[in-house]
């Protein structure tokens, strides 16, 4: 009778233990990463959601994307409170303005939520930012095009998605300290416009300055509708070929300005990959890990770590010959 209570008991605890594993298994607490951007519904966005969707398929966790209605920083504070709120795992952000972001990016990392930043370098509560282009490179490679495409003579004017986006505001110091080196008769108009998150804006901008500036040369833009906005502004004004547009832009979107030559060109870099980029950082903090100088990881490649900050090198440039293969890629 012993015997057979001491089985009992024995196969009981046995099973006991497989159930546990079992129910750990099963009910495992799936990693949630939500990236908050700077505007939702426009083109460049739209293919970064479509890389946090299909990183977060192949790693197995739930990845999605919130697109606040504007570029206004105070829905971007809203959406981050709600991801604090759902007890995320990991927050992903472009910040419209860094500094407006900070407390609520603060509260989130005090929740135990990692932080994860794009374009914002100098943001100070994030586990890390990644970028797909060193911030100096970036703005003297527009630069460069921009010099050459005007001949280093005329005026010109600068945008930028908002005069708080550190990242877009740095591609325009580099880019301006590179004109100003290496095209000194140039003259830059006024300070620059924070217009390039909205094609109207920039439209309007840049007629604006045609009409007050008749020497104009061209338009630098950092933010991917500010390219848009000015090439079409030259088209309507018959200018095409006399102004050059060079900046930052979605190739799907712009595609056709380029082969019609109201937009010269630019450099970029994948919002696809970015949007991965999210997901498998994202994933590899969750899970305890860290990222070292050097280290290659999947979307973005051979890395350089800058304290906290991520620097890949794959930047692509946009020109008449790339912008229909990029397109089709879905960028």
């Amino acid at each position: 009778m012993k015997t057979i209570i001491k089985t009992i008991i024995k196969f009981a605890t046995s099973t006991a233990i497989i159930m546990a594993a079992t129910s750990t298994s099963v009910y495992a607490k799936e990693t949630t990463i939500g990236v908050v951007v700077k505007i939702g519904g426009i083109p460049w966005f739209n293919a970064m959601e479509q890389g946090i969707e299909e990183a977060g398929k192949k790693l197995g966790v739930n990845a999605f994307m919130i697109g606040p209605t504007s570029a206004d920083p105070a829905l971007q504070v809203r959406a981050i409170e709600d991801l604090i709120a759902r007890k995320v795992d990991v927050i992903g952000v472009v910040p419209n303005d860094a500094k407006v972001l900070e407390p609520v990016l603060k509260r989130a990392r005090e929740a135990g939520i990692k932080v994860i930043t794009h374009e914002s370098i100098e943001t100070i509560n994030k586990d890390y930012d990644f970028e797909l282009v060193s911030t100096k490179a970036f703005g003297i490679a527009n630069a460069r095009l921009f010099a050459k495409s005007t001949g280093c003579k005329g005026d010109y004017a600068v945008y930028v998605g908002s005069l708080t986006v550190p990242a877009q505001n740095a591609w325009a110091d580099a880019a301006i300290g590179y004109l100003k080196k290496n095209c000194p008769s140039m003259k830059q108009v006024s300070e620059r416009f924070g217009v390039a998150e909205s094609v109207d804006d920039s439209r309007t901008t840049t007629l604006d300055l045609l009409q007050s500036h008749p020497k104009l040369a061209g338009i630098l833009a950092f933010g991917s509708q500010g390219p848009i906005g000015a090439a079409r502004a030259v088209e309507e004004r018959g200018l095409t070929g006399k102004v050059a547009v060079v900046g930052l832009f979605s190739a799907s979107q712009g595609r056709r300005l380029v082969h019609d030559g109201s937009l010269t060109g630019g450099f970029v870099w994948s919002p696809i990959e970015a949007g991965k980029a999210f997901v498998e950082l994202g994933k590899k903090l969750a899970d305890g890990g860290s990222v070292k100088d050097g280290d290659t990881l999947p979307a973005l490649g051979k890395i350089v770590l800058e304290g906290n900050n991520i620097i890949a090198n794959k930047p692509l440039e946009l020109n008449s010959k790339s912008v229909d293969v990029l397109a089709k890629l879905g960028l």
